[in-house]
């Protein structure tokens, strides 16, 4: 038995790999301040980086104090 491209392993294996890096960005994200719909760009080539940069060195609407 061939496992093509579109088999139910292939796109099994996709989500389980999204869900590992889209859940505890989530977290993160909405614990900055931010809204959680934001962590789906960690999904998107380059996107992902820029925005890390961006969450890294932005002032966080939910973040209480100095830097």
């Amino acid at each position: 038995m061939e496992m093509g491209y579109m088999s139910t392993w292939h796109w099994g294996g996709a989500l389980i790999f999204a869900l590992i890096f889209v859940i505890p960005a989530w977290k993160i994200v909405a614990k900055a301040g931010y809204a959680g719909a934001w962590s789906l760009f960690a999904l998107v080539p380059v996107i992902n980086i820029i925005m890390l940069w961006v969450f890294a060195f932005s002032t966080w609407p939910g973040h209480k104090g100095g830097t």
